[in-house]
């Protein structure tokens, strides 16, 4: 999307040395527990600059990855072979791959249900989808986190919306925005893509901040 393609110098150079060291949030812990080790290809929907290939290519798979913004896979191409896709409409034929993978990008994909449905036909029979992304309970526009000690509820969970408010002004949803779905829709969202769940992990304390699922195509 065009917005990443003005963050992507920033996002590379500055956000991502502030915030990757070591495991805070459980991104990597929940890659290793839902994925597992594997082999074969596996497409990494919405790679932005490929900073998961690593952990990808180290549990055995071979990442490829997709993306909307073209300079943000500038920064990708180095790390993983890419393509520049909608994630709408993935350049795959059906059935073709063992296993997907959507790491913090769900909030960036307002139509994300169809993400889903895409990411299951070109998944083959039995193929896993792996989703890391930011909770749907904690995280939002109606979530204050200023305390890293209590997150404040405020009214808006239910509602469903994009917004560009943040507890923080360091981060990247106040520049990009997000889209918020509530729990029950997003889970809603795998069984009518014809994903079947399978397991769920939740990282970031003492509040989580990210819920994973691992979901299997039917």
């Amino acid at each position: 999307m065009a917005v990443y393609d003005e963050i992507a110098d920033w996002y590379e150079t500055d956000f991502l040395p502030r915030t990757t060291p070591g495991d805070p949030i459980g991104i990597n812990a929940a890659i290793d527990t839902l994925l597992g080790p594997g082999a074969g290809p596996i497409l990494e929907i919405g790679c932005g600059t490929g900073i998961h290939a690593a952990e990808l290519s180290a549990l055995g798979w071979t990442p490829l990855g997709v993306d909307l913004s073209a300079r943000m896979l500038a920064y990708g191409k180095n790390r993983l072979p890419v393509a520049r896709a909608d994630a709408t409409r993935l350049p795959l034929r059906d059935a073709t791959l063992p296993a997907a993978i959507a790491i913090m990008v769900h909030t960036d994909m307002p139509a994300y249900p169809q993400v889903l449905t895409e990411a299951a036909r070109v998944l083959r029979p039995g193929g896993t989808f792996v989703h890391v992304g930011v909770h749907p309970a904690f995280c939002g526009g109606f979530a204050d986190r200023s305390d890293p000690e209590a997150v404040i509820i405020r009214p808006g969970y239910l509602d469903g919306h994009w917004t560009k408010d943040s507890w923080t002004t360091e981060g990247v949803r106040n520049r990009v925005g997000a889209t918020h779905f509530p729990l029950p829709t997003l889970l809603r969202a795998f069984l009518t893509a014809g994903l079947r769940l399978v397991d769920f992990v939740e990282g970031g304390a003492p509040v989580p901040t990210t819920l994973s699922i691992r979901a299997v195509k039917s």
